[in-house]
């Protein structure tokens, strides 16, 4: 009879989902979500991986049920048979090209003959390549072009360029403004002024998930959605968790609030949008897909779209 007893107290118990998040001032809201999810009879399960296409085998593996990354990593997911849905965006903006201020670097024509660095797989890369070739000028990872492209990590960047080993870097917040802040870096551009504008950051959903656990994914969409509102609602609480949970007291005040001057939260995205960037990618063979996604197959908008309906209830 005790086994029976059990049983009922189990059905209450909070549903797991196992979220894969990356540490950026702009990742904060999805990151905060654990926070409320008991709110929503879920608990949420973070692991934080250093760059989007890191989750990837993670989620190949079945490791992870939600992953918050650049819309790149997504696609490159997508296209090598990552079975995961697109289920909103989360984070618009938060790239900045940054040079060495001796350079006098003030332009990306200014670029030429330099050494950019980058990380693969995101936004900072498809808008530096997007820039280089609106200024119709060429670029490689190997000497002969106009630009001479460096891949390495994030954080790595930053150290690289006030090393003097690159002379300027397309990178992501709140590490752009960091360089800034610390006089090692000044701003060239804010890169959205080509066809692909600001870029848009992508939550992915396992079609498992979406297709076998539909209650479950949508409390975890109303529960994105409160923590977005939330944060959108109030700054001060948004900074406050960025800077002490997020980044341990390592991001001031200043780069938070500089930071986040370059990036917002949101709950929005579009198929447009998606197939844009999907396009890009092909274009400057970013991801190295041999077949692309059609991002009218996998975007799926519909419980995001209840999420909103239900909080604004």
């Amino acid at each position: 009879m005790a086994a029976a007893v059990q049983f009922p107290l189990a059905a209450h118990a909070a549903d797991l989902v196992r979220l894969g998040n990356l540490k950026f001032a702009h990742y904060g809201a999805v990151a905060y979500m654990k926070e409320i999810a008991p709110q929503y009879n879920l608990k949420i399960e973070e692991r934080v991986f250093a760059k989007g296409l890191d989750i990837v085998p993670a989620m190949i593996a079945g490791e992870v049920d939600v992953s918050a990354s650049a819309l790149e990593a997504a696609i490159s997911g997508r296209a090598s048979g990552v079975p995961v849905y697109l289920v909103a965006g989360f984070a618009k903006g938060g790239v900045r090209i940054v040079g060495r201020p001796d350079l006098n670097i003030h332009s990306i024509t200014d670029l030429k003959g330099k050494k950019v660095g980058v990380t693969r797989g995101g936004p900072q890369e498809i808008l530096l390549f997007a820039e280089l070739s609106k200024h119709h000028m060429t670029w490689s990872d190997k000497p002969g072009k106009d630009v001479l492209i460096v891949y390495m990590g994030y954080p790595d960047l930053n150290q690289a360029l006030l090393t003097k080993n690159i002379d300027a870097m397309s990178q992501s917040e709140p590490y752009s403004t960091q360089a800034i802040n610390k006089k090692y870096g000044n701003e060239i551009i804010k890169p959205y002024d080509t066809p692909l504008e600001e870029p848009t950051r992508a939550l992915v959903m396992s079609e498992k998930m979406y297709k076998e656990k539909r209650d479950v994914a949508q409390r975890f969409m109303q529960c994105f959605v409160d923590a977005t509102r939330k944060f959108l609602a109030d700054p001060k609480l948004a900074e406050k968790y960025v800077r002490e949970s997020m980044f341990k007291n390592q991001v001031s005040s200043e780069d938070y609030r500089d930071a986040m001057e370059n990036a917002k939260f949101t709950d929005d995205i579009t198929v447009e949008h998606v197939q844009l960037t999907t396009d890009y990618m092909m274009k400057y063979n970013v991801g190295r897909m041999a077949t692309p996604p059609a991002a009218k197959d996998w975007v799926k908008l519909d419980l995001l779209q209840a999420a909103k309906k239900s909080a604004a209830k």
